[in-house]
């Protein structure tokens, strides 16, 4: 993975470094002129994520649940619809891979306590993206939407619980998302990095079969917070 990543970053620094000096000079060559004329055009993203969990409880614990965050990886595909020089709709479906750590109070023995919890998620979100006005090759832009995503890693159907070290979560989730980006236009593709808030709209917890269960019985709610680095080429 980190291969991948230091790869595509050597590219676009090689091609930065060629093309930088007209991107940002007083007069600018304007690079792909015409490319957001087009009604329908497509791409993809590569990029990281961090995910984590927000928890609510029934009474207040004298110990939070303790979330241990990693470094996750994303790939996916962009069909973008345009409206107009300021509005477009998209359409992001992804693949992000993720692990969180939780360690859960109350326990003598840290083992008993310690949940890995591997996440493959497939994300479909829609999004409006809002673009400001064209500057030389640069274009700031906010996005936001709403989307579905399908956990393919939540052992929702599993019989076993905590009691047997199966940590459950319900398969699909609902959640909306903001974020800030920008276009840059070189003179073969359009580089748009972006930086996204993703937090989920549902309970996500699948409760352990014991009803006092020492893990689960003291959540009220638990959801998805996230926070997403995309590289997207056009």
């Amino acid at each position: 993975m980190k291969k991948v990543f230091f790869s595509i970053m050597v590219f676009v620094g090689t091609v930065a470094q060629a093309q930088f000096g007209s991107l940002f000079a007083k007069n600018p060559i304007i690079n792909l002129e015409n490319f957001d004329k087009q009604r329908v055009h497509w791409g993809y993203f590569l990029g990281f994520n961090s995910y984590d969990f927000k928890f609510d409880y029934k009474t207040t614990p004298d110990v939070d649940v303790l979330v241990e965050s990693s470094i996750g990886f994303n790939v996916g595909l962009v069909g973008n619809l345009r409206f107009n020089d300021y509005f477009d709709l998209r359409f992001e479906p992804g693949l992000y891979f993720n692990q969180r750590n939780l360690t859960f109070p109350g326990f003598t023995n840290t083992f008993d306590g310690l949940r890995e919890v591997k996440s493959t998620y497939i994300h479909f979100p829609l999004l409006l993206k809002i673009s400001s006005v064209r500057t030389g090759n640069i274009k700031p832009y906010v996005v936001g939407g709403v989307g579905s995503a399908l956990n393919l890693s939540s052992n929702a159907t599993a019989k076993d619980d905590n009691a047997n070290n199966r940590f459950r979560m319900i398969k699909w989730t609902n959640f909306y998302e903001v974020g800030v980006g920008i276009d840059i236009y070189f003179e073969y593709f359009k580089f748009s990095p972006s930086i996204r808030g993703v937090f989920s709209l549902n309970d996500e917890l699948v409760r352990d079969n014991d009803p006092n269960s020492p893990w689960t019985s003291n959540i009220e709610k638990m959801t998805t917070r996230a926070v997403f680095v995309n590289f997207t080429f056009h």
